[in-house]
């Protein structure tokens, strides 16, 4: 006979656990503490097991009988209810620990064995588990794109825009990590495009009169700072390449009798190595700073030791000694100097862009100008040392 809830209710313990029936292998198990637990026993593949829904009367008569109709379904269909049930805790389980916090470490981790450079797995790192922290713990699944939106909105209105617009990339770059190991099914920044302000552009400030720059030429030269450091300014305005590339690089890296400087792929922006036409005027100051490196380390080492390199600031603050703010000139700058002068000079736009190591989007064409245009731009760094002579004997 089926059990009525008065039945379930009254249901007193006794000296032994005890079974109360409800039909088709549901019964209501009653221990000898009074607690009463709902559980079905049926057999599979010749086998008998018992499958528990929970205590009674947190799960009603009426809900374990769903229950048990639900288990009868999976055994028409030949599945064992109590493997499904394994199943879904597992799954759950997973679910529960495919956070988001957890994808950005194994993103990180991806990162630096790709060898990315220190800066960018700083940054990376700086914006996942700093900016990025409200996601931390939530199933990377459940996050929407109105959550990721909410927390973006409020960096932007502080004022930081370019954060937020990177930060969203890095976010995206997770769940791209997490679909392609079937951990998420959709990418939701991807409604976002369009949704954050752009960033205001300053620009890098930058002298582009040939005759100011000259001035900022000789300044450099007369600088009465640490030699390194001079050396660096002015072989920065040589060789074109960005100040963090002369900064970190290293004695090795130099074929003074082939005049080549060979820059590694990890220490160049766009991850692919960089080979850089050592003109007269380049290796001569390389000559004045030899005598200050040790003689496999840096080229152009900091005041404070031989074993570290100048400072990030150091070529920016030795300009503001010299007497130019940072809203004439930078040190990144020198290559908008240079890209400048030397287009409207009607130079070949496609050498010149070698020249910066600026990645061509076509991968073919990328290839071609690396293997074809290395004489031209030799000549053509040849030139611009000898413009920037010129420029200087002028004054």
């Amino acid at each position: 006979m089926p059990l009525s809830d008065f039945a379930c209710k009254n249901a007193k313990p006794k000296d032994k656990p005890y079974r109360l029936a409800d039909g088709d292998g549901l019964y209501l198990f009653v221990q000898k503490s009074g607690a009463k637990l709902w559980q079905l026993r049926y057999r599979f593949l010749e086998k008998e097991n018992i499958l528990s829904f929970g205590k009674y009367p947190v799960v009603s008569l009426l809900d374990a009988r769903e229950k048990r109709d639900q288990a009868k379904r999976l055994l028409v269909a030949s599945i064992n209810p109590s493997t499904k049930r394994k199943e879904e805790k597992i799954a759950a389980i997973t679910e529960a620990r495919t956070t988001f916090g957890l994808i950005a470490e194994e993103y990180i981790r991806r990162l630096a064995e790709r060898k990315a450079a220190s800066t960018t797995i700083t940054k990376t790192k700086w914006l996942l588990e700093d900016l990025a922290s409200p996601l931390a713990k939530r199933p990377i699944k459940e996050i929407t794109a109105a959550e990721i939106l909410q927390f973006l909105q409020r960096i932007e209105k502080s004022g930081r825009r370019e954060t937020a617009r990177r930060l969203r990339g890095v976010i995206s770059s997770v769940f791209r990590l997490a679909i392609v190991t079937l951990r998420a099914e959709s990418d939701p920044t991807l409604a976002l495009r369009g949704a954050l302000q752009p960033p205001k552009s300053n620009g890098r400030a930058a002298i582009i009169d040939e005759r100011k720059f000259g001035r900022l030429l000789v300044a450099i030269d007369e600088y009465d700072g640490w030699p390194t450091l001079r050396a660096a300014l002015q072989f920065l305005a040589l060789t074109c390449v960005r100040p963090g590339e002369v900064r970190g690089a290293t004695r090795d890296e130099f074929d003074r009798e082939k005049a080549v400087w060979r820059i590694p792929a990890e220490r160049m922006k766009m991850r692919v190595p960089h080979d850089v036409p050592l003109s007269r005027q380049a290796l001569r100051v390389l000559d004045e700073v030899w005598p200050h490196s040790a003689s496999e380390g840096l080229a152009f080492p900091s005041i404070r030791s031989i074993k570290r390199p100048l400072s990030e600031n150091a070529m920016n603050a030795a300009l503001r000694r010299i007497g130019y703010s940072k809203s004439e000139v930078t040190a990144h700058g020198f290559r908008v100097t240079a890209s400048t002068i030397l287009n409207a000079r009607n130079y070949d736009p496609d050498v010149i862009e070698a020249v910066l190591a600026h990645q061509d989007k076509n991968t073919i064409r990328r290839t071609y100008n690396r293997a074809t245009y290395w004489e031209q731009r030799v000549t053509l760094m040849q030139k611009w040392a000898d413009l920037l002579d010129t420029l200087k004997g002028e004054l």
